[in-house]
């Protein structure tokens, strides 16, 4: 059995973008009851060389829905998104899931065939469309994903490996 660009792709970021909407819910609700400033966990870093939270949850989005509009137009930069806080994060993941989960199975089907550059800087990288979803937009909507956990669960969020992967696919 063949997989669908559209499961690869769609599939795959709703799954764990509805992770990461309930990770930063659970977050909201364990620093509120913490009292812990929602300013400070935005600007938190794992360490000081590595961008912080806000950077990884607009790269989640930036690397999902921002790759998808990629696949539609051809042309990849890398992200630009105005500073944030917390909220306004959630909003984000919870918007980018519902215009992913607008895309039609169709829709996103046609462009397996594609291709995609990626602008940077004055270079330009050149990916079929499935090369640029399998080894530059997953894996870097994966790390960013686990990273913005990883922060969350350093901040003392009770967060565990189910918190991240959201509703996996199971049945046959």
């Amino acid at each position: 059995m063949s997989v669908s660009f559209y499961d690869l792709t769609i599939g795959s970021y709703v799954q764990i973008l509805e992770g990461l909407a309930g990770v930063l819910q659970k977050g909201a609700d364990h620093f509120a009851a913490n009292g812990v400033d929602l300013a400070e966990v935005v600007e938190t870093r794992l360490i000081a060389d590595m961008a912080n939270l806000h950077f990884q949850v607009t790269s989640v989005t930036h690397h999902s829905l921002g790759a998808v509009r990629a696949l539609e137009s051809g042309e990849f930069g890398p992200p630009k998104y105005p500073a944030c806080g917390y909220a306004e994060l959630q909003a984000m993941t919870r918007q980018t899931l519902d215009a992913l989960k607008a895309k039609s199975r169709a829709e996103i089907d046609a462009l397996a065939g594609g291709k995609v550059v990626f602008k940077i800087g004055g270079a330009e990288i050149p990916f079929t469309a499935q090369n640029f979803a399998l080894s530059f937009s997953l894996p870097n909507f994966y790390f960013h994903a686990t990273t913005a956990y990883d922060l969350l669960r350093m901040k003392g969020v009770p967060l565990g490996k189910r918190d991240f992967l959201g509703a996996m696919k199971v049945g046959g």
